[in-house]
């Protein structure tokens, strides 16, 4: 069952007290044992209360967005219902973290915090960066570079830091554009970040295909 209420120094440890999530107070269904007729629906709806954030003031850093079930409950508890999430439906949503370390691809779900911290606490002290609580996929949020949209001719998206399971620098950054967005550019890490802020700060509108600016 979900038990939002044990944090995460007690990750790996087994949950006994059967009570629910952070905030609605009620008795949730236990993940299946045995799949068959329903077991899908049933799965996308405890993964839907997993990662649900109980109401509170808006974050302002990654560490103020962990409050759903999956950022508290015991990592392996957690583990094992992802596991059985992407058995049913490989679609469902799921935060960065969580699909690198079911992957193997990093260590736990505590050095999937500490690099959103240490991101944080690189952007939080440069001037312009505004952090966004409102993530998609569970994850806790991301980063806009707001003097970036100075840039733009029309409404548009300034330049966005955000982190991804898809390499293993764990950090992903679109520019600002109006229109479709461009590629993302991967970059390697903390120290990477840190080396190329000034240019990742400094990027323009990208050019259309007919040679125009997109914003």
């Amino acid at each position: 069952m979900l038990d939002a209420s044990t944090n995460d120094s007690t990750s790996g440890s087994s949950n006994s007290s059967g009570t629910s999530g952070a905030h609605s107070g009620k008795r949730r269904a236990a993940v299946p044992k045995q799949r068959g007729l329903h077991v899908e629906p049933l799965i996308g709806l405890e993964w839907s209360e997993a990662l649900e954030q109980p109401g509170g003031p808006p974050a302002s850093a990654p560490a103020d967005a962990r409050r759903a079930w999956v950022h508290r409950a015991p990592e392996a508890q957690v583990i094992a219902l992802y596991h059985a999430v992407v058995a049913a439906d490989p679609g469902l949503p799921a935060p960065w973290w969580l699909r690198a370390v079911a992957a193997g691809e990093l260590g736990s779900r505590r050095e999937g915090f500490a690099v959103e911290d240490r991101v944080a606490k690189l952007l939080d002290a440069r001037p312009g960066w505004v952090f966004v609580p409102w993530g998609v996929d569970g994850d806790s949020g991301y980063w806009e570079y707001m003097p970036s949209e100075r840039t733009l001719a029309e409404p548009g998206m300034p330049t966005t830091l955000a982190h991804t399971h898809r390499h293993p620098g764990w950090i992903d950054v679109v520019g600002v554009h109006a229109g479709g967005a461009p590629e993302p550019i991967e970059v390697q890490g903390l120290a990477d970040l840190r080396a190329n802020l000034s240019r990742l700060e400094s990027l323009r509108p990208w050019p259309r295909p007919d040679g125009t600016l997109s914003g």
